[in-house]
C-alpha cells in the first residue's frame, strides 16, 4: 500500500507500540490524537485533532492507506461521553475513510463487547459462539463499532478488521489478565496482520497473545496471518504467589468481560467527566 496509516489514538498505551513497532514493518504512521505527541519518531507525521470532527477525520485520512481506529474513552464512563467519542468517532473514523477513499479500516474492538458471555467449561471460545452481550455502555459501544463496521463492508465495499482486544498492557497484573493478556509486540503484529490480509472483508477476531491459559480461540485471527509470539504464563507464578489461583465461579473469571460484569460497573457510579472541549487520548487498551 502507498501512503501512510493514520493512527487515531495515537498517543495511547496501543498508539505508542504502533509507534514504534508499525515502521520497523514496513508502514508509514500518520499519527492523531487531541494532545500533541511530545517523543516524535523520525519520518512520523503529526495531526492535532478530535477524532469525533469529521471535518478534521477528513483531513487526516487523505493520501493515507489505511486507517487504524483507536481513539475514545478506553473504559466506562456516562452514556454522553462513551456515545460521544467512541460511537460517533467510529463513525468519522470510517465515514471519513470512505470519502477518501481508503478501503481498509482496522477497528479496536473489545472483549467487553460480548462481556457477559460465560467463560466455557472447556475448550475455546470462537468469535462466533460470543454474539453481542456487552457488560457496560463501553461494551456497548463496541457493539456499535462492530455494527458500523459491518454496514461500512457492505453497503461500500470497504475491508474492515475488529479486534476485540483483552488486555493490552506490558505485562499482566492481575491472574485474569493470564488468559487475556495481548502483550505490546503482540499488539503490532496483529494491527501488522490485520493490515495485510488480502481481502478480509469484514472480520471479527479476539485479540489475545499465545497465553498458556486462553479461553479465546486464535484461530480466526490467525486466518488473517497474525502469529503471537508472547505467553503471560511466564508471569504466572509471581502473579499467582500474590492473588493465588483464580476461582473460576468468581464473576470476574467466569464471564468473559470480567471485572466489567461486577456491581462495580454500573454506569451510576460514574461521574460525567470534567468539561473540556475534547475527549481523552485513546489507548484502546483493556482490562
Amino acid at each position: 500500500m502507498s501512503g501512510p496509516v493514520l493512527v487515531t489514538g495515537a498517543a495511547g498505551r496501543i498508539g505508542t507500540a504502533l509507534r514504534g513497532g508499525l515502521p520497523e514493518r514496513g508502514w508509514a504512521v500518520r499519527c492523531l490524537d487531541v494532545v500533541p505527541i511530545v517523543d516524535t519518531r523520525p519520518g512520523e507525521e503529526q495531526v492535532v485533532a478530535d477524532a469525533t470532527d469529521l471535518a478534521a477525520m477528513e483531513d487526516a485520512v487523505a493520501g493515507a492507506s489505511a486507517v487504524v481506529h483507536l481513539a475514545g474513552i478506553s473504559g466506562e464512563s456516562t452514556w454522553p461521553a462513551i456515545s460521544h467519542a467512541n460511537i460517533e468517532g467510529t463513525y468519522c473514523a470510517l465515514e471519513a475513510a470512505r470519502r477518501a477513499g481508503v478501503s481498509r479500516v482496522v477497528l479496536a474492538s473489545s472483549n467487553h463487547a460480548t462481556g457477559y458471555t460465560p467463560r466455557p467449561d472447556g475448550g475455546l471460545l470462537r468469535e462466533v459462539d460470543a454474539p453481542p452481550r456487552p457488560d457496560t455502555y463501553y461494551g456497548v459501544a463496541k457493539v456499535a463499532m462492530e455494527a458500523l463496521g459491518s454496514l461500512y463492508v457492505d453497503r461500500y465495499g470497504l475491508d474492515v478488521v475488529c479486534l476485540r482486544i483483552g488486555s493490552a498492557f506490558p505485562e499482566p497484573t492481575t491472574v485474569r489478565q493470564l488468559s487475556t493478556w495481548l502483550s505490546p509486540r503482540d499488539q503490532v503484529a496483529l494491527v501488522d496482520a490485520a493490515l495485510r490480509a488480502p481481502a478480509p472483508g469484514f472480520a471479527v477476531v479476539w485479540g489475545v497473545s499465545a497465553n498458556t491459559r486462553n479461553w479465546w480461540d486464535l484461530t480466526a485471527a490467525r486466518a488473517l496471518g497474525y502469529e503471537p509470539s508472547d505467553d503471560a504464563e511466564v508471569f504466572a507464578s509471581a502473579l499467582v504467589e500474590v492473588h493465588g489461583e483464580p476461582d473460576l465461579t468468581d464473576p470476574v473469571h467466569a464471564r468473559v468481560g470480567g471485572e466489567y460484569t461486577t456491581a462495580e460497573f454500573d454506569a451510576e457510579r460514574f461521574e460525567p467527566p470534567l468539561p473540556r472541549g475534547d475527549i481523552a487520548p485513546g489507548s484502546g487498551a483493556d482490562r
